[in-house]
């Protein structure tokens, strides 16, 4: 008579016993902070009466996986794309995950699907691709079916599942706040066109001023550079109709500083300044700029969770998840002298 040896308890068994996520049983397991310590506690008693023990090395081999996940980005110092990328790596680690990155220089379905064919030899658990530009949609039509995946950052009009900032909201909340201090009109140097940011930054600018009945400007398109915004501002400087920016990050607003302060135009009081990201140096320009703080934490975690989701097989997570950012009020913003 055969004898089938009985399934050695899972993590999905504990969480199921203590009531909790498998998300905070494993945060239990690598002793992570932010739990409570009743939850702790409950965490503690299910692995004991189940017998649990974590090994990771059994894991890979049965599931042919690994606690490892790959991860798909462009080489950039971007602020935006950094950031995501350091969060997303303290959140993983944060669940027990180590982390793999396939630094692409460009982000076409060559690179892209060379980067993932690397990681999937690695036997990764899941897979993330940061995908901010327009040139990455054709590689994501490509994914391997079956592994499980999270667009962070791309086209927010695609069905494919999806974590992003609400770049609509974040540049409606900057237009509004500058037509709120008395600015006719706002005028807008946004970032390259093939960004999905930049995209939808330029259309909640454009859409608050549509909706408050004020002109819409000429809209400057330059990079994510301060020399580019610099560029733009020599511009802006010169028309003194020119009286509130609204530029698409916080380093092309550096440069427009710098290009207003040159051609004898003082912010706020001749002309408002509002950026985009928050970039830590940003308390410290002069004047201390008014930007929108992006919560690049939350979308990493939401990333996670929905990937995490995806590979233990857990009822089907919502596909899109945009998260709100946050308007941070300082000393770039006056009303018009």
């Amino acid at each position: 008579m055969d004898v089938k040896a009985a399934r050695s308890p899972a993590m999905t068994d504990v969480a199921r016993l203590a009531g909790v996520s498998h998300q905070t049983v494993s945060r239990v397991l690598n002793d992570h902070p932010n739990v409570r310590e009743q939850t702790r506690l409950r965490v503690r008693a299910a692995i004991a009466e189940l017998g649990y023990r974590p090994n990771r090395a059994a894991r890979a081999l049965v599931t042919g996986r690994s606690q490892l996940i790959g991860i798909v980005a462009q080489n950039s110092t971007l602020y935006g794309p950094a950031s995501l990328l350091a969060a997303f790596e303290q959140a993983a680690a944060e669940a027990g995950f180590a982390v793999s990155v396939g630094s692409v220089g460009r982000l076409d379905r060559e690179s892209i699907a060379g980067a993932v064919e690397r990681h999937l030899d690695q036997r990764v658990a899941g897979l993330v691709v940061i995908a901010p530009v327009k040139s990455a949609d054709d590689a994501l039509e490509d994914m391997p079916v079956g592994v499980p995946l999270v667009t962070i950052d791309g086209d927010p009009q695609r069905s494919h599942t999806l974590v992003t900032v609400d770049q609509v909201a974040g540049a409606r909340a900057a237009t509004e706040h500058l037509l709120a201090a008395g600015h006719r009109t706002v005028w807008h140097i946004s970032g390259p066109v093939d960004w999905y940011d930049a995209a939808g930054r330029i259309e909640g600018w454009r859409g608050a001023l549509l909706d408050a009945g004020a002109e819409v400007p000429p809209l400057m398109t330059a990079d994510w550079s301060a020399s580019s915004g610099f560029d733009a501002g020599r511009m802006l400087a010169r028309m003194p109709e020119v009286t509130a920016v609204f530029a698409a990050n916080d380093h092309q607003a550096l440069g427009l500083l710098r290009a207003f302060s040159e051609h004898g135009r003082r912010v706020p009081r001749d002309v408002s300044v509002v950026g985009f990201d928050d970039v830590p140096e940003a308390a410290y320009f002069i004047p201390p700029l008014t930007t929108v703080r992006p919560d690049f934490d939350a979308v990493a975690q939401a990333g996670l969770d929905l990937l995490l989701a995806q590979i233990t097989d857990e009822a089907t997570p919502p596909n899109r998840i945009i998260i709100a950012p946050t308007l941070v009020e300082r000393a770039s913003v006056a009303p018009p002298g």
